[in-house]
């Protein structure tokens, strides 16, 4: 049997062959000719039963949102009554939307159960798994340091209003919070190591290990665990959302590298902002330890004093040098993250978690790391 509806423009023709139920589309299938052809195409499906459905669009010279629409929903009504479908004769634009607008994509999928196979298969594909992370962490740290040479020998090659604009955000508005904590984190210390040194009345001491726990220690620490949170996430989700929509290819198709251009400004605003800002936590937690000792009856020259006898240059400049590091593990991995975000709704949000989590273990591993080389040199 056969039928032809609407005009020259759009056109619908069902017929049937050996059993199976033709519909051929053909004419311009924008938001006008899908409307003229859409109810043809629902009656043909209402008779459909339990026979199969080929859906021939070769006559299709163009299809916009509509006329995929239009598409995907003969083939989705036609695969739910059980008869299967098939799209015959599409040209490669029309197979180009259908591609972009995958129905798949738009619904929930249960998530298909999967058996265990096991302790050591799920060891094993765990182990690969954080191999090849710490494979793709190491060509990238390579990638960055190439880029870093090329910036440092060809200074003009810097973006060096992004690395302004970077350090704008992931320095400057960071002030106040790294003033809350560094504030907070002085006032803590003096209070813990207070209790038990009025028992032996050393109580005078605790200027002396409120800077040297700060300066050493807890201030660059901490200012790093902010930045990571705060700016290293920030990177993440900035790049990830460009790699989503496509933003990085489109790059890599004009020749500029993805590395140089996105992630060299990134690093170089981390490593230039995180040293001052750790100074600056560094300055707020004396001054939060400095509150609590005159608490306790001291006059502030003796707590200048202390500090002054307690700690040295060298105690400031390592603590700087570790602020130096964590910025770059904090910019890197960021970016890192963000570079491979994958695709989908949740891609994002899973790289600015990754990059926050692998972020602070690294920190931690590189403050360990530090401890012993201190140790070790007797610093």
């Amino acid at each position: 049997m056969g039928a032809t509806t609407g005009s020259g423009r759009a056109r619908a023709e069902v017929r049937e062959e050996d059993g199976v139920l033709v519909l051929a589309l053909a004419g311009h299938l924008d938001a006008a000719g899908t409307a003229e052809v859409w109810r043809p195409a629902e009656s043909a499906l209402a008779g459909l039963g339990s026979r199969a459905l080929r859906l021939d669009a070769s006559g299709v010279d163009y299809a916009d949102g509509s006329g995929t629409a239009l598409l995907f929903d003969c083939l989705q009504r036609a695969k739910r009554k059980g008869g299967g479908a098939e799209l015959v004769g599409a040209s490669h634009e029309v197979r180009s939307q259908l591609e972009l607008h995958d129905p798949e994509l738009w619904c929930e999928q249960p998530a298909p159960e999967r058996k265990s196979d096991g302790l050591i298969v799920e060891v094993g594909r765990a182990t690969t798994d954080a191999w090849k992370e710490a494979r793709e962490l190491i060509e990238f740290t390579g990638a960055v340091a190439i880029a870093l040479k090329f910036a440092l020998l060809n200074p003009r090659s810097v973006r060096w209003r992004d690395v302004v604009r970077v350090s704008e955000r992931a320095g400057v508005n960071a002030l106040p919070i790294i003033a809350i904590i560094g504030s907070l984190m002085g006032l803590i210390l003096a209070f813990q190591s207070a209790i038990p040194m009025k028992k032996f009345g050393a109580d005078l001491f605790v200027a002396d290990l409120v800077a040297i726990s700060l300066l050493r220690e807890l201030g660059p620490l901490m200012t790093a665990i902010v930045l990571c949170g705060r700016s290293g996430s920030a990177f993440a989700a900035e790049l990830g959302t460009m790699k989503v929509n496509e933003e990085v290819d489109a790059l890599t198709t004009m020749g500029l590298e993805p590395v140089r251009f996105l992630v060299v400004p990134r690093v170089l605003a981390a490593v230039m902002t995180t040293p001052m800002l750790a100074v600056f936590a560094n300055l707020c937690g004396l001054i939060g330890g400095a509150v609590v000792f005159l608490s306790f009856g001291h006059p502030l020259v003796s707590y200048y004093r202390q500090v002054q006898g307690a700690v040295t240059h060298v105690d400031l400049l390592g603590g700087i040098f570790k602020a130096f590091t964590f910025g770059v593990i904090v910019a890197a991995v960021g970016c890192a993250r963000g570079l491979q975000t994958g695709h989908g709704a949740s891609a994002v949000g899973l790289s600015t978690t990754r990059s926050v989590v692998s972020g602070i273990l690294l920190i931690v591993i590189a403050d360990m790391a530090f401890a012993l080389l201190y140790y070790a040199l007797d610093i």
